[in-house]
């Protein structure tokens, strides 16, 4: 992507959602952090210790022995992991499609609102963290344009709503938002006994951290 393009976008953006990076800051104020590393770009969404920690999954660990043709299928669910995710207190994630691929594929990020994170859970299992992380700007003519832009605006009892392939819908409600480093790869790891999805993005106004907000399956 061209500087000029992104150049554009960040016009747009700071246009459309001027004093917007004030929420990060409002946000960070009720929630976890922890000390501040050095900024750097928005990309990659997931940082190469997350990445890492997820290829030593059960799921991931199968695929690799299977020649990475052919994914196990996943008990209980169909084998096409791609979700579509919508969040009413989003203004732009109704309806998204979500693909299930890894944390380097930045094709993915690029071209969609988000990508769930191969070797994180899935809906329908008892227990699973189901990892979906996004850019905060994105790219203009995009999916993934300004996508989690307002994640910040998710607060404890907001519903997102996951439908699987097969077209089986999930509701889960938000009970939690916090801040963490780049390299924090404890939040991909699901909770004892819990279903719950985790959205992730780069916080403003530098993308040095990551914002996440974690939400339980209620229905």
């Amino acid at each position: 992507m061209s500087l000029l393009l992104v150049g554009v976008g960040l016009a747009v953006a700071l246009t459309f959602f001027a004093g917007s990076p004030a929420r990060d800051a409002d946000a960070a104020s009720k929630v976890e952090t922890l000390d501040r590393t050095s900024s750097g770009p928005e990309a990659p969404v997931v940082s190469p210790e997350v990445e890492k920690s997820l290829e030593k999954s059960p799921d991931r660990a199968k695929a690799g022995r299977a020649g990475g043709k052919r994914r196990v299928e996943v008990p209980g669910g169909p084998q096409n992991r791609t979700l579509k995710v919508s969040i009413p207190k989003m203004s732009r994630i109704s309806g998204a499609t979500v693909p299930y691929a890894d944390g380097g594929n930045e094709a993915a990020f690029k071209r969609y609102a988000g990508v769930h994170l191969k070797g994180t859970g899935s809906p329908w299992e008892r227990e699973a963290n189901v990892y979906i992380a996004g850019h905060r700007l994105g790219y203009p003519g995009t999916d993934s344009f300004l996508a989690f832009w307002d994640l910040n605006k998710l607060e404890d009892g907001d519903r997102i709503f996951l439908t699987d392939a097969a077209g089986k819908r999930y509701v889960y409600r938000v009970f939690r938002e916090f801040v963490v480093e780049p390299t924090q790869v404890s939040v991909t790891r699901p909770l004892q006994g819990r279903n719950i999805v985790t959205l992730q993005t780069c916080t403003l106004p530098d993308y040095s951290r990551r914002l996440i907000v974690q939400a339980e399956k209620v229905a």
